[in-house]
């Protein structure tokens, strides 16, 4: 039967909770795939996560996170483009001395990692929304990846220009766990970050700035399969899709302003706990 295949049973309001809970995990380190995968189960929400439709859904959702970051960034962002054209017509010759083009091609080789295995492996990670107890799981990994991370604390680093092109590889190593529902993106990416020696709020600018091309990637290649006939979830996507752009925004302007003062820490014990009260409910069959 179609039915057994299909994300109909989303309703608005579904949509409207998710596309909230997505802008808000995505930019705050608590997963915004497992709270997608472990929500509707929870809360007996009666459509098929494993649809063909939902990952589309999910992705047009991303996509409305990632307006909301390109809203907040879009100073840093035109520098960067102008930047980028800067150094093709220098034919790369200035990359290493000028910062703001040398950031911007970080950007892009600390990108490319999750990019390939996104492309190379989305079926099988489609078949991870299905999956809520593994994702309950990782979110108790998220919070000791994040706790971990505040050991690897060094020198502050307050520039991102002046990490290297290994170690901006390495963070977009580290992204592609976050294709893993439970994982966070920011969360593991700004352990990389962290880890490099970046500071708190510098490694939280690299994380949203680096989230921001794959988000509009993803969304370029799914968000076309939406419109599945008489079960798509078209009109429920363009919703969520603005509901996620602010939430966002207020997100990612709220974080930029904690992470001047404050540290990972506390964010990895909430996503921590949350994971343990998600597993124990779902393990007690809630």
């Amino acid at each position: 039967m179609v039915v057994a295949h299909s994300a109909s049973g989303l309703s608005m309001l579904h949509a409207v909770i998710l596309s909230a809970l997505q802008g808000f995990t995505e930019l705050f380190p608590f997963s915004s795939l497992g709270v997608q995968v472990i929500v509707p189960r929870l809360l007996h929400w009666n459509f098929i996560q494993s649809s063909p439709q939902f990952l589309p859904f999910v992705v047009s959702l991303h996509v409305g996170t990632a307006l909301g970051l390109l809203l907040y960034f879009w100073r840093d962002w035109l520098r960067l483009i102008r930047a980028w054209w800067d150094s093709l017509r220098d034919e790369l010759a200035s990359v290493r001395r000028v910062p703001e083009q040398k950031t911007i091609w970080l950007l892009i080789v600390a990108t490319i990692p999750a990019g390939l295995v996104g492309l190379a492996f989305r079926h099988p990670l489609a078949r991870l929304f299905a999956a809520p107890l593994a994702a309950a799981v990782m979110l108790i990994v998220n919070g000791a990846i994040m706790a971990l991370g505040e050991r690897m604390v060094r020198h502050r680093e307050e520039d991102i220009a002046g990490m290297g092109f290994g170690q901006a590889v390495g963070i977009g190593v580290s992204q592609v766990l976050a294709l893993v529902p439970g994982l966070s993106r920011s969360g593991v990416t700004m352990v990389g970050g962290l880890s490099v020696g970046l500071s708190y709020e510098t490694a939280a600018r690299f994380s949203f700035l680096m989230a921001t091309p794959i988000i509009l990637a993803a969304g370029a290649l799914e968000v076309k399969h939406l419109h599945g006939g008489a079960h798509g979830l078209l009109h429920q996507a363009a919703v969520g899709f603005v509901v996620a752009a602010v939430v966002a925004y207020l997100s990612v302007r709220y974080l930029m302003r904690y992470f001047q003062t404050q540290r990972l820490l506390p964010l990895a014990i909430i996503s921590a706990a949350a994971g343990v009260l998600f597993t124990a409910l779902l393990l007690a069959g809630v």
